[in-house]
């Protein structure tokens, strides 16, 4: 107002101008009119701080209302922090208009009328003004109020912006994505968001730049640099905890924390009631989260915590939902090529790198920023020579500026997890990972919280149950392998490339630092192994190899403490135990003397995985019982299999048997008892023609599927697989019916049956045997009937079996009609009749129907 202008303003003026700060001060010149001329717009628009002195005057000038109601816009769009100044006048004046405050705005609707939209726009702004927290002068000390001032505006602008790389790229829609996680509009509640990725992919700078857009709308902030090395030490946290109250309270000086446990109560009762945003970076501990923000209850309601971590179990711990947990990814193929070029070649650089060499960059690195930053950076101004050198040398030596970013996750891992994390990233990427938990579970490393470990520390991914590795993180695994000893392959603890396999095991140089060997070449390759390859190797764990094929014509000898072997097309001569295979757990083998096995069966206690592929010698299989602690069971392509031993119906721990490909298989228990078979699966064996009887319940089976049998039908004791779920049969030519029983199955919810041509009628409810069934095939909610040549399908005449059917195929049959009260199914969704060349009509049908197969 006019009234403080020449003096107590002036003041004000001096004092921030003597503390380096920039001021702008209104005046007379800058008025025009009732308008605010554009040098006061652009001002105000980028000041980062406002102050509006409300003098007892101040509402008379419709000018001075204009710019406050300007000022307020800008808080609200601009994040521009505002204080008000009460000089002389109470806070209640101006925020409900009284006294002066009260005639001077009846003067303004007398001039521009009651229901003005200006006049209700400067009401507004006088109410929100005056409703925020600043400075009161009454009749005290004018001279210390401004330095007051002074000092508290001086430490408001010591929160400047943080800075961000130069050449960041996608950051801003992902600035978009996460401010959507905060909730920014409400201040109901503390809201905890964490970024989580691996090391490297920009969490860090997502994280500047969110604060940058954001933490001028909170009362305090405090963005805490690199936790993880900055806590080490004995004052580690004691630091941080100082160094967050410094920030959010602004203070010229640190609070002397003499300790975590006092640093812990200050925050809580020193922020308590205060809207802070704080920013924890590079999290990896939970002492870090006790010390710095308790459970997020320590801040006033409003606040924001955002968190950075490459171990999501810290996010889970502080219960953030995954809702407010933010993965961060690779970057997209066509940003990672931006902040290459952006890093490789100058602006004003022609552009003369053949693209492909480019892309072998952009491959080797995947998406990942600080990748592209570094490589980038090394590769300015050189030559395509120069890039061509670096990228052979990349595939052979990982660039140690990267491997030591990424090798952080690693080193911050129990023994166990790294073991997991090596054999997964030398071995197994690519592979199903229910496969790879049980190699590694028969290496007594438990996979399946170490898988969990692993993914929270953003080391590998299973996506669709394939174990994936980022290229860089695999690169530095298998560095960290290699650098156990660099010029003597035999001396560590895995291999897997060919050169060195084929060094170590034609001269005989492994020793007892190696623990798994996996090799598994794109192409046939033949290696002539010494017979005692292996036998030094006493430490030997795994044994995996495929397409390769050994010269040497005699028996091989392995340790006996290996506990999984897989050679795929080993030839005749199958390794031999000095002692036997005692610890063996796993064993796929194929093209072997199958004499050679079953000579040491009776060895083989802890077998649970066994899987013979082409095995022609192998008639019958040997008796099981010496195999107490078997599960799975595969037999593939072993053409000369007659019988399979009796032993098989009794064994109490199988679990899956998979017969495949076995031409002359025709001899089969009569019975079926063991009690924890859960998948049972026979196909495209032709003289496989009795299924066995089930005397018992069998609560274990869930799974059946016969495809390309002699079997003629199904015995009614089927009834017994009491926990059956999916049953397919297909290619069975010879299957001419179906036991009524079957629909005392409970729990089966698919039921699949193909090109079984033989079989003319699908059984009816009314033919089951037990009256008190009231529903047939009550969980059924998909049925297959193809290529079966069905004349009638009266069984879906009754409602009361099957009523939850959603899907239903009748194709390729000859039906002549469908019936009236498929119209009641009213779950059924998908109906696929095609190929019922003799179908003379379609009734309606349920009204929920969504598609429909006809030809």
């Amino acid at each position: 107002g006019e009234d403080v202008r020449n003096n107590f303003l002036g003041h004000l003026y001096k004092a921030l101008d003597q503390k380096g700060i920039y001021t702008y001060v209104d005046s007379e010149e800058l008025r025009k009119g009732e308008q605010i001329v554009p040098a006061l717009m652009k001002a105000i628009e980028e000041s980062h701080i406002a102050i509006i002195v409300f003098s007892k005057d101040y509402a008379s000038s419709s000018w001075c209302l204009e710019e406050v109601a300007r000022i307020m816009d800008c808080k609200e769009d601009r994040n521009l922090m505002v204080f008000p100044l009460f000089y002389k006048v109470e806070p209640k004046e101006v925020r409900t208009p009284r006294e002066k405050y009260k005639e001077a705005m009846l003067k303004h609707e007398s001039k521009f009328g009651t229901d003005s939209k200006e006049v209700k726009r400067w009401k507004k702004a006088l109410f929100d003004a005056g409703s925020l927290f600043g400075w009161h002068l009454k009749d005290g000390d004018e001279s210390k109020l401004i330095q007051r001032i002074a000092k508290e505006i001086s430490a408001h602008l010591g929160r400047t912006p943080l800075y961000v790389a130069e050449h960041s790229v996608g950051i801003e829609s992902r600035v978009v994505k996460l401010k959507a996680m905060l909730n920014l509009e409400s201040d109901d509640d503390v809201i905890m968001v964490g970024l989580w990725g691996q090391g490297g992919i920009g969490k860090t700078t997502l994280a500047k730049t969110l604060y940058n857009s954001i933490f001028r709308q909170f009362e305090g902030s405090c963005f805490l640099a690199n936790i993880r090395e900055a806590s080490k030490g004995c004052r580690g946290l004691d630091t941080l905890q100082e160094l967050l109250l410094k920030d959010v309270l602004l203070l010229q000086q640190r609070l002397e924390v003499s300790n975590v446990d006092v640093g812990t109560n200050l925050i809580q009762h020193r922020l308590c009631h205060k809207k802070v945003l704080l920013i924890l970076d590079d999290v990896d501990d939970l002492r870090q989260l006790h010390a710095l923000v308790g459970g997020g209850k320590w801040f006033g309601n409003g606040s924001r915590i955002i968190i950075t971590t490459r171990d999501s179990h810290l996010l889970t711990y502080l219960r953030i939902d995954q809702d407010h947990v933010y993965e961060v990814r690779e970057l997209k193929d066509s940003e990672a090529r931006e902040l290459l070029h952006k890093h490789a070649f100058s602006t004003h650089q022609k552009f003369n790198i053949k693209k492909n060499l480019v892309d072998c960059v952009l491959n080797h690195v995947k998406g990942l920023p600080l990748a592209l930053e570094v490589l980038g950076s090394f590769l300015f101004g050189r030559t395509e020579h120069e890039w061509q050198c670096t990228i052979n040398r990349l595939s052979r030596i990982p660039n140690k500026t990267i491997n030591d970013v990424l090798k952080i996750s690693y080193d911050g891992l129990e023994k166990d997890w790294k073991e997991i994390f090596l054999h997964i990233a030398c071995f197994f990427k690519g592979r199903n990972s229910e496969h790879v938990k049980k190699v590694l579970d028969s290496c007594d490393l438990e996979a399946t919280i170490g898988f969990k470990i692993l993914i929270e520390k953003s080391l590998i991914r299973i996506e669709s149950k394939i174990l994936e590795v980022h290229d860089l993180i695999q690169s530095m695994a298998m560095d960290i392998v290699i650098q156990e000893c660099p010029d003597n392959p035999g001396k560590r603890s895995r291999l897997w490339l060919y050169d060195d396999v084929r060094n170590v095991l034609q001269h005989n140089k492994g020793d007892c630092a190696v623990k798994a060997l996996v090799l598994v070449p794109l192409e046939l390759k033949e290696l002539s192994i010494h017979p005692n390859a292996f036998t030094k190797m006493r430490e030997l764990r795994l044994l995996i190899m495929r397409n390769v094929r050994n010269s040497f014509k005699g028996p091989i000898w392995l340790p006996n403490e290996l506990t999984w072997f897989e050679w795929d097309g080993c030839g005749p001569w199958i390794p031999k135990f000095s002692s036997g295979p005692k610890n063996l757990v796993g064993l796929d083998v194929s093209e072997v003397s199958i004499t050679g096995v079953v000579k040491q069966f009776k060895d083989f206690h802890q077998l649970k995985y066994m899987k013979l592929s082409n095995c022609e010698s192998l008639i019958s299989t040997p008796d099981l019982l010496c195999t107490p602690n078997l599960e799975e069971l595969y037999l593939l392509n072993c053409k000369s299999l007659v019988k399979v031993h009796d032993s098989i119906a009794y064994h109490d721990n199988l679990q899956v048997l998979h017969l495949s490909e076995c031409s002359e298989l025709s001899a089969f228990p009569n019975v079926l008892k063991s009690k924890s078979l859960r998948d049972l699966w026979i196909a495209n064996c032709p003289k496989f023609a009795k299924f066995p009887d089930i005397p018992h319940k069998l609560e274990g089976l869930k799974e059946l599927s016969l495809q390309g049998t002699a079997i003629k039908e199904l015995p009614a004791t089927i009834e017994n697989f009491v926990s059956l779920e999916r049953m397919a049969i297909s290619c069975c030519e010879d299957l001419a019916s179906l036991p009524p029983n079957i629909y005392k199955l409970q729990t089966m919810e698919v039921l699949v049956i193909w090109n079984c041509t033989n079989l003319i009628v699908f059984p009816k409810y009314e033919e089951s045997v037990d009256p008190s069934m009231k529903i047939g095939l009550p969980n059924l909610r998909h049925l297959d009937l193809v290529n079966c040549n069905l004349f009638v399908v009266e069984f879906l005449e009754n409602l009361s079996c099957f009523p939850f059917l959603r899907e239903l195929g009748v194709r390729c049959n000859n039906i002549t009609t469908l019936p009236t009260s498929i119209s009641k199914r009213y779950h059924l969704s998908q109906l696929a009749i095609g190929g019922c060349h003799q179908l003379q009509g379609i009734p309606k049908l349920p009204p929920f129907s969504s598609y429909l197969g006809v030809e």
